[in-house]
């Protein structure tokens, strides 16, 4: 959906946005106002209550896709629009203010409009990019089938440590029951674990392994290739956790930053009319 809403209904909403755009750059370049450009002229006025329209309607759309099927515009509408009107509000704000910028509430709400805009635009981008690389690195199995074999080769692998000295025994034990899958939301974004107890303890156990012989060797050579498979299959999990994170991470950034500016364009609108 994310990739076809760019060119839903035949590019219908970036023909819209261009149209927009277009007309209010053409008003803006034509308008001489009596100083430098700025929102407090009828123009400026005008640009900001296009500006403002489309803020309230981009931050409806929020509401609206969790009432899917009811109203006029389906889902895809609402999105493939979310989307090119989002980008059209950036240079109609910009033109609103005539590029006038300050220490004051104007400016702040025009850098939370820059944020907010940024980041639902990574926000497209990641639905488009990680979807498919989930995919990829899950291949056939899904995200349950890999946690169940990683759980079932965790139990071969203290049946097979049995077998061998304590040592061995409890590196496969601490490995079971130390490696972190997920962690903070920095260690999800990078998908790594660069001290992950399973991988430490395989490589220890590689090193105890040459001096095994007879059933031990056997063992040992067996115990090595299932948890050589384990850490793959951690590694494929760290993936999909790293995937899974960067699609909602914008969020996180979206839309407490929409609340923000809504509160900042409230304040914007008052001071405009109480002290201008």
């Amino acid at each position: 959906m994310h990739s076809s809403l760019l060119v839903f209904k035949n590019f219908l909403y970036l023909k819209i946005a261009t149209i927009l755009v277009v007309s209010c750059l053409l008003a803006y370049l034509i308008h001489e106002p009596l100083g430098k450009p700025n929102g407090g002229s009828w123009l400026g006025y005008t640009l900001g209550v296009v500006s403002l329209v489309l803020i309230v309607w981009l931050a409806w759309y929020g509401i609206r896709k969790r009432r899917y099927g009811s109203g006029k515009l389906v889902l895809e509408d609402w999105a493939s629009a979310h989307v090119y009107l989002g980008v059209a509000l950036l240079i109609i704000a910009t033109l609103h203010s005539g590029f006038q910028f300050g220490f004051n509430i104007h400016t702040l709400a025009y850098i939370f409009m820059i944020i907010v805009v940024s980041s639902g635009l990574f926000g497209l981008y990641a639905y488009v990019r990680y979807p498919k690389l989930r995919t990829i690195n899950r291949g056939e199995a899904t995200v349950g089938d890999v946690w169940e074999l990683v759980a079932s080769m965790s139990s071969e692998c203290l049946s097979i440590a049995q077998n061998l000295n304590d040592e061995v025994y409890s590196l496969v034990e601490d490995a079971d029951k130390k490696t972190v899958l997920g962690g903070s939301l920095l260690k999800q974004l990078s998908g790594n674990d660069k001290n992950c107890s399973t991988t430490n303890a395989l490589e220890k156990i590689k090193e105890l392994a040459v001096d095994f012989s007879g059933d031990e060797a056997e063992s040992s050579r067996k115990l090595v290739t299932i948890m050589a498979r384990k850490v793959e299959l951690l590694n494929r999990i760290r993936k999909d956790i790293k995937y899974k994170a960067w699609l909602d991470v914008w969020l996180y950034v979206h839309v407490p930053f929409t609340i923000a500016l809504l509160v900042a364009l409230v304040i914007h609108i008052l001071v405009v009319f109480l002290y201008w």
